[in-house]
């Protein structure tokens, strides 16, 4: 059998898709199935558990994926609460704790539709496309709350014609599919390939993006990167791929890297910065106390003096509000740019109304203790 490429539809009211943004307190999703998201469901498929699935992981992480974005969805926040009576970190200073639960928030891509194209082995190829038809334990699309609306296996390539050349052909392959009657059919859809080198030395392109999002363990869990570039795909009146503009996604792109604390090159530059700003937030002049990226594209160690802008704590919180809720990705707020500037003021009064409040209600509270 010389099939070599397993192709999923995953549709459903809700996905979420965890990227390097995510954390325990807040919890994003990428903007497309990830491949360790992929792999935890093949695993979830094929009955493997998480701490016996890291053998199963070096081989799911040798296929090549490609996924087709034909309905982006819309970002949705839902708010959740952990636990009861968990001593938790106060505002009164260190060590001071209190009852109650941990507060968080979750994001989900809502009404979004993908393609996604596994190619590789084709032993295990065929294995997989058998797992996901009779699945072990049950599937879903990044949470277990994210049920899938259709079958995961919309199709799989033809042995008998040797499976596909590459993962632009497999994608290409499956027919854009309408939600309802009557819904336009899109003239491109983006697509997201693995780029591997085929060649010794060759280079890689100019606008490859890194996602670290190849599981080498999901107990504990843990992350290597790999390359994806951004095509566009004919869904209309054509079929071929084409690189260029479309109409804008609703969702934004990029994923980025964090700020590395632990890096002594980052701790050397971040003084720097401070010391160039004089000590002062560079938005509102008061003690600055962190310093906020402007731009993510030199992350980790690597970054400019000219990437960096001192800041407050409130006008951090404020500009770190805004960007979260635009989505912004590689690039962010530059804090002395006057376009922000009643936005970031705006988010400050806002950040002073809430904790105020909140002031109020611990007052009134322990009023009522006494």
């Amino acid at each position: 059998m010389n099939a070599n490429t397993l192709l999923l539809r995953l549709e459903g009211p809700l996905q979420s898709w965890g990227d390097q943004q995510s954390r325990f307190v807040v919890r994003r999703t990428s903007e497309a199935p990830t491949k360790s998201g992929i792999a935890g469901l093949l695993c979830a498929a094929m009955g493997v558990s998480r701490s016996d699935a890291r053998q199963r992981l070096i081989k799911l992480n040798a296929l090549m994926m490609g996924v087709r974005i034909d309905r982006p969805g819309v970002r949705w926040w839902d708010y959740h609460t952990v636990g009861a009576g968990m001593q938790m970190q106060s505002a009164e200073g260190i060590g001071k704790t209190k009852p109650g639960p941990i507060l968080t928030r979750r994001e989900y891509l809502c009404d979004a539709s993908f393609v996604v194209a596994l190619r590789g082995d084709s032993s295990l190829i065929v294995s997989l496309h058998k797992a996901v038809q009779h699945p072990v334990w049950p599937v879903y699309l990044g949470r277990k709350s994210c049920a899938a609306s259709l079958p995961l296996v919309g199709c799989h390539d033809d042995p008998d014609v040797g499976g596909f050349p590459d993962l632009e052909s497999a994608l290409r392959s499956v027919p854009w599919r309408s939600r309802h009657a009557g819904e336009a059919v899109p003239d491109v859809v983006e697509c997201v390939i693995e780029w591997r080198g085929a060649a010794a030395g060759e280079v890689a392109p100019l606008d490859g993006e890194v996602w670290y999002d190849v599981a080498d363990s999901f107990d504990v869990p843990a992350h290597s990167p790999r390359m994806v570039v951004r095509k566009k795909m004919g869904v209309g009146s054509g079929t071929d791929i084409r690189v260029g503009a479309a109409r804008q996604s609703r969702l934004p792109a990029p994923l980025r890297p964090r700020a590395d604390y632990a890096n002594a090159e980052y701790r050397r530059k971040r003084q720097s910065r401070l010391d160039a700003d004089g000590g002062l937030c560079v938005f509102c002049k008061s003690p600055a106390t962190t310093v906020q990226h402007v731009t993510y594209r030199r992350a980790g160690g690597d970054e400019e003096q000219d990437d960096l802008r001192s800041l407050c704590r409130l006008c951090h919180d404020a500009v770190t509000m805004i960007e979260y809720g635009m989505g912004m990705g590689l690039d962010r707020i530059n804090p002395e740019d006057r376009q922000w500037r009643d936005q970031i003021i705006a988010k400050r009064e806002e950040i002073i109304r809430f904790r105020s409040l909140e002031t109020r209600r611990r007052r009134l509270s322990a009023e009522e203790v006494e």
